[in-house]
């Protein structure tokens, strides 16, 4: 896990759901239907449009922002974005067979 997606919906009554999910990648469709996008490995806000609006923020404030509705998985995150990041970082190596 390294990045954190949020996309929010509006009902027709007004009100806004969002839901919240994690990932080792970013793809193409998330970066057209997901709202906000936080790269934990390199701190940084990958994108963020609410209400059709980009909103220029920090990391560490969205950060502090989300921490505090979801404290379990930004923990979750800040422990594994590192090692996901140098996972995608080594080149996998073929052992030769005698």
């Amino acid at each position: 896990m390294r990045y954190l997606f949020l996309t929010f919906v509006r009902k027709p009554n007004g009100q806004i759901d969002e839901s919240v999910s994690v990932g080792k990648r970013v793809r193409d469709s998330d970066l057209t239907s997901t709202n906000v996008i936080l790269d934990f490995a390199d701190k940084k806000v990958v994108k963020c449009v609410i209400e059709g609006k980009t909103h220029d923020t920090t990391f560490e404030r969205m950060r502090d922002y989300y921490n505090k509705i979801y404290p379990n998985l930004i923990s979750q995150l800040e422990k594994e974005a590192p090692i996901t990041a140098k996972q995608k970082e080594k080149p996998a190596t073929k052992q030769k067979t005698k």
